[in-house]
């Protein structure tokens, strides 16, 4: 028994520990983008966008914007304001923090497998619900702020007839979010048999 613990420990403070070095490679991720925005740092002035193969690509640079790439290009701004900044790291900084917050939570799951806390736990059941509806507004949120940004960056300029602007939906993250559900029903299922038995389970 003590050292079936001692390995629950183990494998919890493993857990903890790359789930900790995951919430601060996102948060970095988010942190310098945002320090661009508010020009304490370089500002980002790029950002990846797929092209229309089917357009004759007139003015591959124009009116301070430049593409360079074939199908999947790198979109160029030079000199960026603040709109400009804001619309070419926006997307990532939203996905960032929806990333964050999911990892918070399966932070907070992974701290009740002490050996004297229960597993099966009302809130462990709310937490994994969380996650799905986190991972689904990832799937189809954030690829409608990036059409919504790359819109805004291209519109009226030369360059809008050679950007191909269309919605990703993001087919594994959705995936992601319907096993989240499930393993939510799963613990609720737990939850309740914990309940009905006086919590031999």
């Amino acid at each position: 028994m003590k050292a079936t613990s001692w390995w629950r420990t183990l494998d919890r403070h493993t857990l903890e520990m790359i789930i900790g070095l995951a919430l601060l490679a996102v948060g970095l991720s988010i942190l310098f983008p945002l320090l661009g925005v508010t020009g304490l740092i370089p500002p980002t002035d790029t950002r990846e966008v797929h092209l229309d193969t089917r357009a004759q690509v007139t003015a591959p640079s124009a009116d301070g914007m430049s593409l360079q790439g074939t199908h999947q290009a790198e979109l160029t701004v030079r000199d960026p304001g603040l709109l400009d900044r804001v619309l070419l790291v926006g997307p990532e900084i939203v996905q960032g923090i929806l990333i964050l917050a999911v990892l918070t939570l399966i932070m907070q799951i992974i701290t009740t497998f002490r050996a004297d806390q229960e597993i099966f736990d009302r809130r462990n059941t709310r937490r994994l619900y969380g996650i799905a509806v986190i991972l689904l507004a990832t799937a189809t949120l954030v690829p409608a702020f990036d059409v919504i940004a790359t819109t805004v960056l291209v519109s009226g300029t030369p360059l809008e007839q050679a950007v191909e602007i269309s919605y990703r939906l993001s087919g594994i993250t959705v995936l992601l979010a319907f096993l989240a559900a499930a393993l939510a029903g799963a613990f609720g299922y737990g939850t309740r048999l914990r309940a009905d038995t006086e919590g031999l389970v």
